[in-house]
C-alpha cells in the first residue's frame, strides 16, 4: 500500500525545532522526501551563531526511520538563500512538490517602544521569508506547467497566527507579519490555481520556543493528550500537502490537539447608507456612534473567543 506523499518532495523551513521539526517528520512518515531547512540560531529572537546542527539532526532522524531527507542550513529571509534552497530540492529529487513555510523569530515590544530594527527583522524573517520560498517554488511550478501543457502538482502550507486575528499588545511586528502572510497566501492561491497548485495557511497553537510565554500557565498534563504538543499540528500539514486536499485552496485553518477550525473570510457586519449624497461628520456620528454604543464590551473579539482563545494569547 502506497503512502499519501510517496513520490513527492517537500521543503520545510524552520524545521530544526518545534513545529517545523514535527511537520518535517510527519511529511517523511507519509512518504515525502524532505529538505529540512533551519538557520540554526539558538535564540528565539534570531540571536546567536548560525548552525547546521538542528537541520542535520532532524534529517538524520528521518533517514534513521527509513525516510529520505537532506539538511539545508540557511536564512530564508535572504532572497538568494531561498533560491538556493528551492534549487537544492530540485537538484536532489528532480522536482519540488510541497513547500511548508514555518521559519520565524520574535522581537516583542510595545508599539511605542519598538525600534526600527525590531520591526524590520520580524517582518523580514516571517513575511519576506514566506515570500522568498514561495516566489521560487511558484516559478518552478509555472515552468513545469508550461512544459507539460497543463496543471502540475504543487502545495504550499504557510504559517500564520491568531495574533493577527485578535491582536497582541506587545507584538505589533509579529501580528502585522502574520496578517501579511494570510494576504500572501490568498493572493498566491488565486495566482497559482491554474497551474494545479494550492496554497493554504494555518494558525497553529503549540508549545514551542516561540510560545513559551504565551502558554506559560498551561503546563503539560501529567497523563493523556497534551493538546499543545507540536505533533498534533503536523497531521493537518501532512493532509494539506497531500493529493486528497486538492480542492482546498486559499483557506485559513486554526489547529491544535483534537481541533481544526475553518475560519471564514471577513463579512460585513453592518451597513449604513447616507440620507444625503455623502456622509457628513454629524450623520456618521449619529449612525456609527449608536451602532457601537449598542455593542457589548469585547464583542470585537467574539470570533476568536469562540475558538477558545483568551485575549492576549497567540
Amino acid at each position: 500500500m502506497s503512502l499519501p506523499l510517496e513520490g513527492l518532495s517537500a521543503i520545510v523551513t524552520g524545521a530544526g525545532r518545534g513545529l517545523g521539526r514535527a511537520e518535517a517528520l510527519e511529511l517523511a512518515r507519509l512518504g515525502a522526501a524532505v529538505v529540512v531547512n533551519d538557520y540554526g540560531r539558538p535564540g528565539r529572537d534570531g540571536s546567536g551563531e548560525a548552525s547546521a546542527g538542528p537541520a542535520e539532526e532532524v534529517a538524520a532522524q528521518i533517514r534513521a526511520a527509513g525516510g529520505t531527507a537532506l539538511a539545508h542550513a540557511g536564512d530564508v529571509s535572504d532572497f538568494r538563500v531561498a533560491r538556493e534552497l528551492v534549487e537544492a530540492a530540485i537538484d536532489a529529487y528532480g522536482k519540488l512538490d510541497v513547500v511548508v513555510n514555518n521559519a520565524g523569530i520574535l522581537r516583542d515590544r510595545m508599539v511605542f517602544s519598538m525600534t526600527e530594527e525590531e520591526w524590520d527583522s520580524v517582518i523580514r524573517v516571517h513575511l519576506k521569508g514566506h515570500f522568498n520560498t514561495t516566489r521560487f517554488a511558484a516559478a518552478h511550478w509555472r515552468a513545469r506547467s508550461k512544459a507539460a501543457g497543463g496543471p502540475v502538482y504543487g502545495r504550499i502550507v504557510n504559517t500564520s497566527s491568531e495574533a493577527f486575528l485578535a491582536g497582541s499588545a506587545g507584538q505589533p511586528n509579529y501580528a502585522a507579519a502574520k496578517g501579511g502572510i494570510v494576504g500572501l497566501t490568498t493572493s498566491t492561491a488565486l495566482a497559482l490555481a491554474k497551474y494545479g497548485v494550492t496554497a493554504n495557511v494555518i494558525c497553529p497553537r503549540a508549545r514551542t520556543r516561540m510560545t513559551e510565554d504565551v502558554f506559560a500557565g498551561l503546563g503539560r498534563p501529567e497523563e493523556g493528550l497534551d493538546p499543545l504538543a507540536p505533533e498534533h499540528v503536523a497531521p493537518l500539514v501532512g493532509y494539506l500537502a497531500s493529493p486528497a486536499a486538492g480542492r482546498i485552496n486559499g483557506q485559513l485553518l486554526v489547529v491544535h490537539g483534537g481541533m481544526v477550525a475553518v475560519v471564514e473570510r471577513p463579512r460585513v457586519r453592518a451597513k449604513f447608507d447616507s440620507k444625503q449624497e455623502a456622509f457628513s461628520y454629524e450623520e456618521l456620528d449619529a449612525v456609527l456612534g449608536a451602532h457601537y454604543a449598542e455593542q457589548a464590551d469585547g464583542e470585537t473579539f467574539a470570533a476568536v473567543e469562540v475558538l477558545g482563545l483568551r485575549r492576549g494569547q497567540e
